[in-house]
């Protein structure tokens, strides 16, 4: 595994939001959900394309707290623009598990 220093990892600007609205996207190749995404008074709403439909219903993402990285430029994906990375991890079978805060956190707080 290739090591980093700090000042590498400080370039992510990984920060929690909250899901505003979640629908089926069906012009994905693989299925996903758009979200729109609550990041705060300093950042704001950020939109994302979110393969995450084993796990999620778009019902049941709404409200939901999220880590995602909100640095990276814009991203074309279809007829949708991505304006930020949802982060989560893989479970066994390949489908994706959010990383969350476990707890109450305000909007656009940074990872550490």
């Amino acid at each position: 595994m290739n090591q980093i220093e700090w000042n590498d990892f400080s370039k992510v600007a990984l920060r929690v939001g909250r899901v505003l609205s979640a629908e089926p996207f069906p012009e994905a190749r693989k299925p996903a959900y758009k979200l729109q995404i609550d990041f705060g008074p300093d950042i704001g709403i950020r939109q994302s394309s979110a393969q995450i439909t084993t796990h999620y219903t778009p019902a049941n993402l709404v409200g939901k707290l999220v880590v995602a990285v909100v640095n990276f430029p814009a991203k074309q994906i279809g007829p949708f623009i991505s304006e930020c990375l949802v982060t989560g991890f893989h479970d066994a079978q390949g489908d994706v598990t959010l990383c969350i805060p476990e707890h109450e956190v305000p909007l656009g707080t940074r990872l550490l």
